[in-house]
């Protein structure tokens, strides 16, 4: 048996071409003993709907995040950041509009101080934290959010941790929480570059229909202004 490395989502028009892909190679099976000469020329996508564009355009104005970096050894310049980069890379591929970019200690107070700021004070829209979710001693960056959350989203947690134990045994010791605080989103993802990576691809695109609930648009409904 071979180990299954990587697993992906794909949208629906590559299932489509599949479905058309397959179709055409059956039929090239039955006709190619009365036509030596038959050809499969040109499959393509005429059209697609939905999509990261089209989450984006369902906002009358441009989402706005802050990503929170939260590690001792990256505060003390000891370590270079990459998961805060691939978190405002994927933030940018729904073009959502990365406001603040924070590097923190391993400190509660110091944590849930900058929340409640890009929360109440910056109001940004959608907070994305990484680091600080493990079982270790200066793993804080939990506690210092659920002191300051409103209510919390469970399922929002739970679709990371189901997303990464498809790749990796160990998604199920992050911590990670996610929540409501007035109308702003924070979401716990882990420090390691994996760990971020997959945990965005859970995220979006839902948590932007989240939002838009947040703001009070219900489920069917465009978002209001703030």
């Amino acid at each position: 048996t071979s180990k299954v490395k990587s697993i992906w989502k794909t949208g629906v028009e590559m299932e489509a071409l599949t479905a058309v892909s397959v179709a055409a190679l059956t039929i090239y099976d039955m006709v190619k003993p009365m036509d030596k000469e038959v050809v499969i020329e040109k499959i393509f996508l005429l059209e697609k709907k939905g999509g990261k564009s089209d989450f984006s355009n369902e906002f009358s104005r441009p989402v706005r995040a802050g990503i929170l970096v939260i590690s001792d050894s990256t505060f003390k310049g000891e370590r270079k950041d990459n998961s805060g980069i691939i978190i405002r890379d994927k933030l940018k591929e729904f073009l959502v509009e990365v406001e603040e970019y924070i590097i923190l200690p391993d400190d509660i107070e110091a944590i849930s101080k900058e929340m409640v700021r890009l929360c109440d004070d910056t109001q940004l829209d959608i907070i994305i934290s990484t680091g600080g979710t493990g079982l270790g001693p200066r793993d804080l960056t939990t506690e210092a959010t659920a002191k300051i959350l409103d209510r919390t989203v469970p399922g929002m947690a739970e679709a990371l941790r189901s997303h990464g134990n498809i790749r990796t045994p160990y998604a199920m010791l992050s911590r990670s929480l996610a929540g409501v605080r007035g109308k702003t989103i924070i979401v716990n993802l882990p420090g390691s570059s994996r760990g971020a990576s997959e945990s965005m691809d859970a995220l979006f695109p839902g948590i932007l229909h989240g939002l838009k609930m947040v703001w009070g648009g219900g489920h069917d409904h465009k978002e209001k202004k703030k």
